[in-house]
């Protein structure tokens, strides 16, 4: 099992790189798992973070990238919530990324 460290904490992460446990999720954790992909989160980055947490909150599960971009402009507009801006922000893996960044599950319909 590999970990992260964070301050004095070791963080569990799956073979993926994906929390273990979701509650040890936290900002620091997510830049340091941002920083393991080479990403300095910038605002727009935290709020596609939290708007995908309070998506797991509401369904119980990471969405797929389709999923994810339709929920992004219903809340957020079309300018934010379209694969061209969720594709920049996280290197052409806006599902995947952003789900581990958010200390989600992976999608399940991702590979």
């Amino acid at each position: 099992m590999n970990a992260l460290t964070v301050g004095e904490r070791a963080i569990a992460l799956d073979k993926d790189g994906y929390l273990v446990e979701l509650g040890d999720w936290s900002n620091e954790v997510a830049a340091a798992l941002a920083a393991a992909e080479q990403i300095e989160l910038t605002p727009e980055h935290w709020e596609i973070l939290e708007l995908l947490r309070g998506f797991y909150q509401e369904f119980q599960l990471s969405p797929a990238t389709r999923p994810l971009i339709k929920y992004t402009a219903l809340k957020l507009g079309p300018e934010k919530g379209n694969s061209l801006h969720l594709n920049q922000l996280f290197k052409g893996t806006p599902a995947k990324l952003a789900a581990k960044l958010a200390g989600l599950p992976k999608p399940t319909n991702c590979l």
